[in-house]
């Protein structure tokens, strides 16, 4: 029996026993047909370079880029450069596009579907709406030269000069008609990022929402789909339903995923998710029965994860990368439990002991001996035992 000891939010410390039944996630022969899936991949951080806050950011690429691989020999595609990759809180831009077509490169190599963010994190203080439409056209066009389908992310700089629903739809008319392919839409609401509070321009959502739409039909042939992250299940069911036809709805719901993807008699919702970059292999198993019909199964399956994301996504939401971040290092995808911007400092201990208890009873842990070891060190060092 592996045995830790996990502190708990009024300073006790609980003994609790690692699964050590095996591990039983075996890889599928056959990437997902009934769902498009996009895990938004994390990066990981050179442990021994200058990664405090305000810092360029310097990765380790060997570990940043094998993440990826595993993700894709899980059947999954990978959306790079989201703010799963601490775009906003600490990747700057020039690392994000480097990041964008070493990723791309590594795609192609192996038949692997890649989309890449795309925005105006490049720029410094207030902008106009001119500056905000140049800054994403030049993001765009790094993921045109490296071949990835882009993905369209709110912009902190346009949600700051629009002053009406007119400004925004100003700026993504000139940026979808120069765009070399359909694109993916992202809503990424105030709970992932406050500053896009009140985007689309109102901070109603029904409103939004039609402003949104309005775009969506203005341009459909240039829209692949929209990626909703406003953790509201039932708008997004509802945003999806009025949807031009052939435009999906890639759900960005970390608390509902499950019943959003597994959809109803009116239709579903695929996925780019950030809870996929740590639930890789489960979620690859239960696509599995989705795709042998077995929806329920699906449901079932897919649903034992719901606890552990909702803990890493529990608010303040934004700083889940730290959950996900150390959940990749305990299952030994990378050698330490280190971030960009010294980000594995935003969360409490007691908070990465629960990540760790929900990981063992989900079934997450391949090697119990390796975390239970990797958290003994962590909770010495950083709780002083």
């Amino acid at each position: 029996m592996t045995e830790v000891l996990l502190p708990q939010p009024d300073g006790t410390l609980s003994r609790h026993a690692l699964d050590t039944g095996g591990w039983r996630w075996s890889r599928p022969a056959r990437a997902a047909t009934s769902r498009q899936v996009l895990a938004a991949a994390h990066v990981v951080a050179d442990p021994f370079a200058d990664n405090t806050p305000g810092s360029p950011a310097a990765l380790d690429w060997d570990s940043t880029l094998a993440y990826r691989h595993h993700l894709w020999r899980h059947g999954l595609g990978v959306a790079e450069a989201m703010d799963t990759a601490q775009r906003g809180m600490g990747l700057d831009w020039p690392t994000a596009a480097e990041l964008i077509r070493r990723s791309a490169k590594e795609a192609r190599a192996c038949g692997g579907r890649i989309a890449a963010g795309v925005g105006t994190d490049q720029l410094t203080g207030p902008a106009t709406l001119d500056q905000v439409a140049d800054a994403y056209l030049e993001q765009l066009e790094v993921a045109a030269e490296a071949e990835v389908q882009p993905i369209l992310m709110c912009s902190r700089a346009l949600a700051a000069a629009a002053g009406s629903a007119e400004d925004y739809h100003r700026v993504y008319d000139r940026v979808l008609g120069q765009a070399d392919q359909p694109v993916i839409l992202h809503w990424l609401g105030p709970a992932f990022d406050p500053a896009l509070t009140g985007y689309w321009g109102s901070t109603e959502v029904p409103e939004a929402t039609g402003h949104f739409l309005d775009l969506i039909h203005a341009h459909r042939s240039r829209v692949d789909g929209i990626k909703v992250s406003l953790l509201d299940a039932g708008h997004e069911i509802g945003l999806r339903r009025r949807l031009p036809e052939g435009v999906r709805c890639y759900t960005g719901d970390d608390y509902h995923y499950p019943e959003l993807i597994a959809g109803d008699e009116q239709g579903h919702s695929d996925a780019l998710l950030g809870i996929l970059d740590g639930i890789a292999p489960i979620a690859a198993a239960s696509l599995s029965l989705l795709d042998s019909g077995d929806t329920a199964g699906f449901r079932a399956q897919l649903a034992t994860t719901v606890p552990l994301s909702s803990h890493l996504f529990a608010t303040p939401t934004y700083h889940y990368k730290t959950g996900l971040t150390f959940l990749a290092w305990l299952t030994g995808h990378q050698s330490a439990f280190a971030m960009v911007g010294g980000a594995q400092s935003a969360r409490s201990l007691p908070h990465l002991a629960e990540v760790l208890r929900l990981a063992d009873r989900t079934g997450l842990l391949p090697d119990p001996e390796l975390a239970a070891r990797r958290w003994t060190a962590l909770l010495a060092t950083a709780g002083g035992l």
